[in-house]
C-alpha cells in the first residue's frame, strides 16, 4: 500500500490531512517533530513524507536532506503557513518534490501525492531492474569452477576497477563478450553505456562510419549526421570485437582515439573529445599479425597492456556439465518443457567431445536437444550424431557407432522413441521376440 508520513505539530491540522489522504486510499503514519518522524521512517516503509516547514526541533528544509540522504527513494512535499522563493528555492535544492502553501494549496495535494508516487514507483522500479541488470553481467554470471575460468575471472576483476584498456583473447565462442560486459559492470563506469561492435561485421568505411560517426552527405546514403558508437560509449565502455579483422587505416585511427581522446567524423573537420575506456577481443594471435604486417605494432601494444586469454572449452572439461545445466534450465523454461537433467551418459558423450565452437557450440547443442527431447531428460538419442560415437553399455566396455551393436542400439532407442515407449509395437517394427526386445534394452542399458 502506498504509505504517507505526515509531519506537523499542529495535531488538528495533522489529522485533518491523515483523514483527506486515507479516504483516498494512502496509508498514513503521523509525528509531530523531527526526531519522532525519523524513528517512523525507520519503523515503516514510508514512500511519500508531508512536512510542516516550522517544527518544534527543527526546520522542514533541512530535514529534507537528512531524509533524502538516508531514504533516496522518499519523496517530500513541504507545507508552510508563509510561502517565500527563497525557501522553496532552497527546498527543491535540498531534494523536496515540491513546496506548497496550506490553506491556500490543499485542493493542490492530493494530485501531488500521486504524481510523487509515481516518481517513487518509478525509481524503484529502476533500481530494481538496475539490480538485475548488474546481476546479469556480473562475474557471478560466468559459469565454471575449473582452475583456468577461476584464473581468468580473477584478472578480469582486477582490472575492472581500473580504466586500463584491455585485450581479451581466446576462440570463438569462450565468452568474451560476457566478460567485457562483466568489466564494465564491475568498473565506474557501470552507470555508463556498454556499447559493443563487431569489427568484422562491417566494410572499412562502413565500420569507420559505425565508430566515429558521420556528417549528412559525406557518403552515398549519409541523409543526416550521426552520432558515432564511441560518442554514444562517452563516459562509458566501448567493446571491441573481432579487432583483428580492422584494416590498417583504421587501425591508425583508433590509436589516434587511444593517444588523444579524439576523432574526426566522417565528413567532419573539428576534433570532438571523448572518455571512453576501450575492451578489445580477437580470436587470432596479433602478435603473428604484426609480424605478418596486417596488424599495427604500435596499436597492439596500446590495446594489451592488460591481456586475458579465455580458456578453451575442451580445457575447461569439469565446467561442461555446469554449463550444460544452465543452458538446460534456461531452454526448458523458454519452451515451457518440463526436462529436469540431462543423463549420465549424455554426459559423458558431451566431455568427450573436441568442442571446437565453445561454450557457444554447447549451447546450441542443448537448445536443439531440449527441442528434439520428448520425456522430462535429455538422453544419447537426443543429442547429434556425432556424440555416439561412444556409446557406453553395461561393464567398461565402449562400443563405436560403426559397430553393429552400437547401430542396433540406435534403432532400437528411435523406435521406441517413436512408439513413445510402447514395446509390444516397437517389437513388432522391429520384426523381433518381445522377450528378444527386453534382452536387447537390458544388454544395451536403454533407458
Amino acid at each position: 500500500m502506498k504509505k504517507v508520513l505526515i509531519i506537523d505539530d499542529e495535531e488538528k491540522l495533522r489529522t485533518l490531512l491523515a483523514r483527506i489522504i486515507s479516504l483516498e486510499g494512502f496509508e498514513v503514519v503521523q509525528a509531530g517533530d523531527c526526531k519522532t518522524a525519523l524513528k517512523k521512517l525507520e519503523q515503516n516503509d514510508i514512500h511519500i513524507v508531508l512536512c510542516d516547514v516550522k517544527l518544534p526541533d527543527g526546520n522542514g528544509i533541512d530535514i529534507v536532506k537528512k531524509i533524502k540522504d538516508r531514504f533516496p527513494y522518499i519523496e517530500i512535499i513541504l507545507l508552510t503557513a508563509y510561502g517565500n522563493i527563497p525557501d522553496s528555492v532552497q527546498a527543491i535544492k535540498n531534494g523536496a518534490f515540491d513546496y506548497i502553501t496550506k490553506g491556500d494549496d490543499n485542493n493542490k495535494i492530493i494530485p501531488l501525492l500521486y504524481r510523487a508516487f509515481e516518481k517513487v514507483a518509478l525509481s524503484k522500479r529502476v533500481e530494481q531492474l538496475e539490480s538485475q541488470l548488474s546481476k546479469k553481467y556480473s562475474f557471478e554470471n560466468v559459469i565454471g569452477k575449473s582452475k583456468a575460468i577461476l584464473q581468468s575471472i580473477d584478472l578480469a576483476k582486477k582490472v575492472a576497477a581500473t580504466d586500463t584498456t584491455v585485450l581479451l583473447t581466446g576462440e570463438t565462442g569462450t565468452g568474451k563478450e560476457v566478460f567485457a560486459q562483466a568489466i564494465h559492470q564491475e568498473s565506474n563506469r557501470n552507470k555508463q553505456h556498454f556499447v559493443a561492435i563487431n569489427c568484422a561485421a562491417f566494410s572499412k568505411d562502413l565500420l569507420e562510419a559505425e565508430m566515429f560517426g558521420h556528417k549528412a552527405g559525406s557518403f552515398t546514403g549519409a541523409t543526416k549526421d550521426q552520432k558515432g558508437l564511441f560518442e554514444e560509449a562517452n563516459h562509458g565502455t566501448i567493446f571491441l570485437d573481432e579487432i583483428g579483422e580492422m584494416a590498417l587505416e583504421l587501425q591508425a585511427k583508433l590509436l589516434r582515439v587511444i593517444e588523444t581522446g579524439s576523432f574526426i567524423k566522417v565528413g567532419e573537420t573539428k576534433p570532438t573529445n571523448i572518455d571512453v575506456r576501450i575492451i578489445a577481443a580477437t580470436n587470432r594471435d596479433l602478435q603473428k599479425e604484426v609480424q605478418q604486417g596486417t596488424f599495427r605494432e604500435d596499436l597492439f601494444y596500446r590495446i594489451s597492456v592488460f591481456q586475458i586469454q579465455l580458456p578453451p572449452l575442451r580445457e575447461r572439461v569439469s565446467d561442461i556439465k555446469l554449463l550444460a545445466d544452465f543452458f538446460l534450465r534456461t531452454f526448458s523454461a523458454k519452451t515451457n518443457k518440463r526436462i529436469s537433467k540431462i543423463n549420465e551418459e549424455s554426459i559423458e558423450a558431451l566431455q568427450q567431445h573436441n568442442w571446437n565452437g565453445n561454450i557457444r557450440e554447447l549451447k546450441n547443442i542443448i537448445e536443439r536437444s531440449v527441442i528434439l527431447a520428448t520425456g522430462t531428460e535429455i538422453t544419447l538419442d537426443n543429442l547429434p550424431f556425432e556424440f555416439q560415437n561412444k556409446v557406453p553399455i553395461k561393464g567398461d566396455k565402449q562400443l563405436s557407432a560403426f559397430d553393429m551393436a552400437s547401430v542396433e542400439k540406435l534403432h532400437i532407442q528411435k523406435v521406441l522413441n517413436y512408439t513413445n515407449g510402447n514395446k509390444t509395437k516397437t517389437a513388432e517394427l522391429l520384426g523381433i521376440a518381445l522377450t528378444t526386445l527386453y534382452r536387447k534394452i537390458d544388454d544395451y542399458n536403454i533407458g
